[in-house]
């Protein structure tokens, strides 16, 4: 069961701009991860449903988050259907992502009041989402579809859609500041955050580091650092 409301998972999200993604198949590797992305003052994180077992070690992270790290939300990425999306919701949950967008994924997040935030590629998939009541639209691949132009071109006409492009976005400041200059609302950021050699490296100090260096240049780039 998730231990945080839809509200304030989208409000986090809003605020912090940045939601980390990985997936790992190991328990201990991925709880050391998600530390160090904690660590490094990220309050989100979306574990990608992307190998066997992953529910797993999704509930091993769950558990171990609720009493070291309870403030952290955690969330599952990578999920087509109502059946994953349900199962890991039971595991605790608090926000589903997809690649693509599911009206029976957004009716069981909509009964369940869970936060869903699908993928879309194109205009037409972006206002179907938020008819279905997608607050937060994740925009995939967000470098093939068109990249920080797609994003402006799409604000244009409806500048009250929220953005979050994920998929080919590099936690580098020119990179972030060419999206969010084009007006999304915040990004996914994966392996050119939580990179392979670091995890299999043991290295989570500079992945808290990095993690650190992301999300204030995110905050610079709006206008919030102190």
């Amino acid at each position: 069961m998730a231990r945080f409301d839809r509200l304030t998972v989208l409000n986090t999200v809003l605020a912090d701009g940045m939601v980390p993604l990985f997936f790992h198949s190991d328990p201990q590797t991925a709880i050391r991860t998600a530390g160090a992305l904690h660590a490094g003052g990220s309050r989100v994180l979306e574990f990608t449903n992307r190998g066997d077992f992953a529910i797993d070690v999704f509930s091993a992270l769950v558990r171990h988050a609720a009493q070291h790290t309870p403030e952290q939300i955690i969330g599952v990425g990578s999920v087509e259907d109502a059946a994953t999306a349900a199962l890991f919701i039971a595991h605790g949950a608090n926000f589903v992502v997809g690649p693509n967008f599911n009206a029976e994924v957004a009716r069981l997040c909509n009964r369940r009041k869970i936060a869903y935030i699908p993928g879309c590629g194109s205009v037409t998939e972006i206002a179907e989402a938020e008819e279905w009541g997608v607050e937060i639209v994740k925009v995939f691949p967000g470098n093939a579809v068109g990249g920080p132009d797609f994003i402006k071109a799409v604000l244009g006409p409806r500048p009250w859609s929220r953005l979050m492009p994920t998929g080919g976005v590099k936690a580098e400041e020119a990179d972030l500041r060419a999206w969010f200059d084009a007006g999304v609302a915040c990004v996914g950021l994966g392996g050119d955050l939580v990179r392979k050699s670091l995890i299999d490296a043991g290295d989570y100090d500079t992945l808290a580091a990095s993690t650190r260096a992301a999300l204030t240049t995110i905050r610079t780039l709006r206008g919030e650092a102190k």
